[in-house]
């Protein structure tokens, strides 16, 4: 499909001849749909896309009444609403990227272009305590790797709320945003943010749980991204040819960072696929998630143990 573009003169089409909430939310789930978009950040369809823009603009809350589609919009009003539709036609940008807000855990977070938008299905793991994985084991000292906007710790502080949680990226920049989220949720003095290549620099502490979303998206796919994604950072996806060279390297340290009865847990995603082909002898819990999402495998500490030849002789390997 040729891709749309939503030039002056049908912006000021719209704003001349469309007048209510409900007409801007219409044309714009119109356009939406004429112009193949990609929704994987947040919404999976074009209506939602514009209520979440539309509401955005004209600083109304989303749980508004539904009456409210009937009110009439100022000039300026109608501008700014269809020249932030646009935007997300023309541009190909994220909605969240759009409005610099994300919902992740029930929980909003402010993201931009320095961080991925959060969609992890690991929020139904932090929801339920990690539980059975974790047996009922207390949760004081907590680990995000990767942590981008910071939201999978923020998450697991809210519900482990004796936990310290260290959040851990390599980039300044996602840490800069995670700062903003961490201060926004009142946790700065739980969720502690660190710049660190993996675990370098946290070789010696000791966590009762590892969690991780780490770049984990491979070369075939990476090629192919739709064009929505190539705003996300591509340090924060890409991981080489099978995406797995860092999974690789948590694998080997993961150990002797977790206490006895401690967990590592990881989203792979698609790469899920090259984990079980390359590592058939090792027994991953892969996760079935009720609200959807695949690739998120755990592994205490004692199967890290007992295959750490295997991983050490993967990690050679790269």
């Amino acid at each position: 499909m040729e891709q749309v573009i939503i030039d002056d003169a049908a912006i000021n089409e719209a704003v001349t001849q469309l007048s209510t909430i409900g007409d801007m939310l219409r044309w714009g789930t119109s356009v939406f749909n004429a112009s193949d978009l990609f929704y994987g950040h947040g919404n999976d369809n074009a209506w939602d896309e514009a209520v979440a823009l539309v509401f955005h603009a004209i600083a109304l809350p989303h749980d508004s009444k539904e009456s409210v589609v009937f009110a009439k919009l100022l000039q300026s009003e109608r501008l700014t609403v269809a020249n932030l539709l646009a935007r997300r036609v023309n541009e190909r940008l994220p909605v969240a990227y759009l409005t610099n807000n994300a919902w992740f855990a029930g929980m909003q977070f402010f993201v931009d272009e320095r961080v991925l938008v959060p969609r992890s299905p690991i929020a139904e793991l932090i929801a339920e305590n990690f539980e059975p994985f974790l047996a009922n084991k207390p949760v004081l000292r907590a680990l995000d790797l990767c942590t981008g906007s910071g939201c999978i710790a923020i998450a697991m502080a809210h519900q482990f709320v004796d936990a310290e949680i260290d959040a851990i990226d390599l980039s300044q920049d996602a840490l800069d945003v995670a700062s903003i989220n961490i201060f926004s949720h009142g946790l700065e003095d739980r969720v502690i943010p660190l710049q660190s290549d993996l675990f370098n620099e946290v070789k010696f502490e000791k966590y009762d749980l590892i969690v991780s979303n780490p770049p984990y998206v491979d070369q075939e796919d990476m090629d192919s991204l739709p064009q929505e994604f190539i705003h996300e950072p591509q340090m924060a996806l890409a991981a080489g040819f099978d995406g797995v060279d860092l999974v690789k390297r948590m694998l080997v340290d993961g150990a002797e960072l977790l206490t006895d009865g401690g967990i590592m847990v990881v989203e792979v995603g698609n790469s899920q696929v090259h984990m079980q082909e390359q590592f058939p002898e090792v027994d991953f819990t892969w996760i079935e998630f009720a609200g959807g999402g695949h690739g998120v495998f755990v592994l205490s500490k004692e199967q890290l143990v007992a295959h750490s030849d295997i991983f050490n002789a993967a990690l050679s390997a790269i």
